[in-house]
C-alpha cells in the first residue's frame, strides 16, 4: 500500500520560508504525477502545485513566483519550497499522488493523500 508522510509545516513570520517534503512509499515514485493541495479553515481544498513523471511543472496563479516544487526520485520524495509567505498561505498542506494521467489541478486526478501538514503565516 502506498503510504504519503509530509513534514516541513509550522509557524512562521510573514515574508519567511519553509519547505515541505513528502516521502512516499513504494517502488513506483517514478511513474508518479505529485502535487500540493492546502485547505483552509471553512474553505474546500485547492490546489497549490504539480510536478509530472517527466517533471513538467504547474502552479496555481497565487503562488507563481513564490513556490517551487520538485522531486528528488532516488528519494522517492517530493518538496515545496514556499518563499515570501503570506498571512493567506496559512492552511493544512496535503501531499498527493498518482499515476500519471494529467488533470493536475484536479483532486480526483490523484489516487493517493497524505495526512498534512499546517502551515501557519503570522502577520
Amino acid at each position: 500500500q502506498v503510504q504519503l508522510l509530509e513534514s516541513g509545516g509550522g509557524l512562521v513570520q510573514a515574508g519567511g520560508s519553509l519547505r515541505l517534503s513528502c516521502v512516499v512509499s513504494g517502488r513506483t515514485f517514478s511513474r508518479y504525477a505529485m502535487g500540493w493541495f492546502r485547505q483552509a479553515p471553512g474553505k474546500e481544498r485547492q490546489f497549490v502545485a504539480a510536478i509530472s513523471r517527466n517533471e513538467g511543472t504547474y502552479y496555481a496563479d497565487f503562488v507563481k513566483g513564490r513556490f517551487t516544487i520538485s522531486r528528488d526520485n532516488p528519494k522517492n520524495t517530493v518538496y515545496l519550497q514556499m518563499n515570501t509567505l503570506k498571512p493567506e498561505d496559512t492552511a493544512i498542506y496535503y501531499c498527493t499522488g498518482g499515476n500519471d494521467l494529467g488533470g493536475y489541478a484536479a483532486p480526483t486526478s490523484y489516487e493517493y493523500w497524505g495526512q498534512g501538514t499546517q502551515v501557519t503565516v503570522s502577520s
